[in-house]
């Protein structure tokens, strides 16, 4: 897709739910700065970058001058190359690396609300995927938020054997152990199993009382 056919579909939308939803915060998932920017003075107000502006160097900038939240996710190479870009040594510390240096770049554009993905089933086998799941606890050495998308991905149905559509109690079952492991934000197709899910979560928190 090109970047003016990008933004002729999502421009559109964003402006009809503005319009029935004038309370309804935005994000716009795009790689392209321009796109992002055209979004931002439609109504959107947040952006989600898979490249964590590794696939336009203006990205970082842009989200600078916008001055509104940024999603970076982890990913390798681009969407049509990233399978077979699987090669880590040790993925919970390349990951990590990255997140690093990804961080600093935004910091030195002076943009202050960041939240990282660490990028379920991008560049990452199903082992690799698990793998960054068991360590997710790490990431909070950034002191960063952590969003965790592993809804319906293939790591559930593959693991499984079941087709995505099914997968929605393995999701919760992720979902609670992201949650455990310091995720703040989960990305979801199932919203209200994720409320409950996270309802289920706060409690464990809870003081007993007497």
């Amino acid at each position: 897709m090109t970047e003016e056919q990008e933004i002729e579909r999502v421009i559109p939308a964003i402006t009809a739910i503005i319009e029935a939803f004038p309370k309804a915060l935005i994000s716009i998932d795009s790689f392209r700065s321009n796109v992002v920017k055209q979004a931002v003075k439609a109504g959107a107000c947040i952006a989600n970058d898979i490249s964590a502006g590794k696939l336009d160097p203006k990205m970082i900038e842009t989200i600078g001058d916008l001055q509104i939240p940024y999603c970076m996710m982890h990913m390798r190479g681009t969407p049509q190359t990233m399978k077979s870009l699987t090669d880590y040594k040790n993925i919970t510390k390349e990951v990590l690396f990255y997140f690093s240096e990804r961080v600093a770049a935004a910091r030195a554009h002076n943009i202050n609300d960041i939240i990282i993905d660490p990028g379920f089933g991008f560049a990452k086998t199903t082992h690799q995927n698990f793998e960054l799941l068991n360590h997710l606890e790490l990431f909070e050495s950034l002191d960063i938020p952590l969003l965790a998308g592993v809804s319906r991905k293939s790591m559930i149905y593959k693991t499984l054997d079941i087709t995505p559509k099914k997968a929605l109690n393995g999701t919760t079952a992720l979902h609670m152990v992201a949650l455990q492991k310091g995720a703040r934000i989960l990305r979801v197709h199932d919203v209200q199993p994720a409320i409950e899910c996270i309802k289920l979560f706060e409690q464990l928190d809870k003081p007993v009382s007497n």
